[in-house]
C-alpha cells in the first residue's frame, strides 16, 4: 500500500500503533513495525527521560524497522521534564514523534533540529490546522470515539474526517475507534492517508499487559467505555469498571464546580498501572476506546496487521467497485 503516509514514514502499510500509556513499550512497538505499519514507545511510560533512552535501545534491538516515540503534553499529578524526554527522543536517532495534547510549537525547532518528523495527535480541524502551521509532518485526526482524550467537541470521525481532509494539506491519519480493515477504507475514502490504532493493539499476543486485561477488552462492548473528567474540562474516555463508574457518581454528585482532589487518589496512574500489570480490571483507570465492540480475537501484531490490509483491500476491490454499475 501506498500513501502519504507510507512515504513519509518509510513503512509498508498506513497504520501506526498509537502511544498508550502503561502500554507502549518495546516489546510492542517492534512487533508492530517488524509488521510493516509503525510501533510507537510511549515517552512518558518511562519513569524518567534515563529510561526512556534505554526503552529506545531495547527496541532497535528487536527491530530493524522504523519505530517512533509518543510525547503526550498534558496536565498531570506531578511535574515533567518534557525538554529532557524530547533531547532523548532527538538524541537517540529516533526519527518520528507522535505529539499529542498541548501544541507542540515550542519543540518544533529542536525536532527540526534533528530532521525527526512530527505527528501531532488532533480532536478538532481548528486545531490541526494549527499543528500544520507549525510545521509539524502530519496531524493524526482523532474523532470522539477513540480512548484516552477526544477533547471537548464530541465530534465522530465520519465529520471529523472529512472536514479535516477538506483544509490541511499535509497528510492525514485517521484514529479513534477504528479497528477493522472495513474502517480502514472507510477512513481513506474520508480523506485520510493511513491509520492509527490504540486500543486494537492492546488486545494482541505481544501488548505487554496482563491477559485478563486484553480478555476484557474482548469481552466489552461498545456501550462498555466512561467518559470522565468533563466537569474538568479534560475529557477522558476510559474502560467502564467499578472506579470509572464511582468516579462519574462524584461528577454528577458534584456538578462544575467538582475540585479533582475529591478523585485524585481514585484516577492515580500508578493504579492503572497496577490494573494493566496485574490483571485486576477494577483497581484502576485505565483507558479503551468504543472500538472495543469490534474486537473479538488476539492475534499477533503481523496477523492483525495483515487481516487489516487484506480486508481493506477486500472492500475497495470487491464491495465498494462492486456498486458501479457498467
Amino acid at each position: 500500500m501506498k500513501t502519504r503516509i507510507t512515504e513519509l514514514l518509510g513503512i509498508r502499510y498506513p497504520i501506526v500503533q498509537g502511544g498508550m500509556q502503561n502500554v507502549g513499550y518495546a516489546e510492542l512497538a517492534a512487533a508492530v513495525s517488524n509488521a510493516g505499519a509503525l510501533g510507537i514507545i510511549t515517552a512518558l511510560t518511562q519513569p524518567t527521560p534515563e529510561d526512556l533512552d534505554k526503552e529506545i535501545r531495547r527496541c532497535k534491538e528487536m527491530t530493524d524497522k522504523p519505530f517512533g516515540v509518543n510525547l503526550t503534553i498534558l496536565p498531570t499529578i506531578k511535574p515533567v521534564p518534557y525538554e529532557e524526554y524530547a533531547r532523548v527522543i532527538c538524541e537517540s536517532g529516533v526519527k518520528v514523534v507522535e505529539t499529542a495534547g498541548r501544541n507542540p510549537e515550542p519543540f518544533m525547532p529542536y525536532f527540526k533540529d534533528y530532521d525527526v518528523k512530527v505527528v501531532h495527535k488532533c480532536t478538532s480541524v481548528r486545531h490541526a490546522l494549527k499543528a500544520e502551521k507549525v510545521g509539524v509532518s502530519a496531524v493524526s485526526v482523532d474523532g470522539f470515539e477513540c480512548a484516552g482524550h477526544p477533547g471537548e467537541d464530541d465530534i465522530p470521525n465520519l465529520v471529523l474526517l472529512p472536514a479535516a481532509a477538506a483544509k490541511l494539506t499535509i497528510p492525514m491519519l485517521a484514529s479513534g475507534g477504528i479497528g477493522t480493515g472495513a474502517q480502514m477504507a472507510a477512513c481513506l475514502a474520508l480523506g485520510a492517508d493511513g491509520i492509527n490504532m490504540g486500543t486494537r493493539f492492546m488486545a494482541t499476543l505481544e501488548a505487554p499487559i496482563h491477559d485478563k486485561i486484553k480478555q476484557a477488552v474482548v469481552a466489552a462492548s461498545e456501550l462498555d467505555t466512561a467518559l470522565i473528567f468533563r466537569p474538568l474540562k479534560n475529557t477522558a474516555r476510559v474502560y467502564k469498571n467499578k472506579v470509572a463508574v464511582s468516579v462519574n457518581e462524584i461528577e454528577r454528585e458534584q456538578g462544575a464546580g467538582m475540585e479533582f482532589e475529591l478523585i485524585r487518589d481514585m484516577v492515580a496512574g500508578a493504579k492503572g498501572k497496577v490494573a494493566l500489570t496485574d490483571g485486576d480490571v477494577d483497581y484502576g483507570i485505565w483507558t479503551a476506546g468504543m472500538v472495543q465492540g469490534l474486537i473479538h480475537s488476539i492475534p499477533s501484531c503481523e496477523d492483525l496487521v495483515q487481516e487489516i490490509i487484506n480486508e481493506c483491500e477486500a472492500v475497495i476491490r470487491q464491495r465498494l467497485n462492486g456498486f458501479l454499475a457498467g
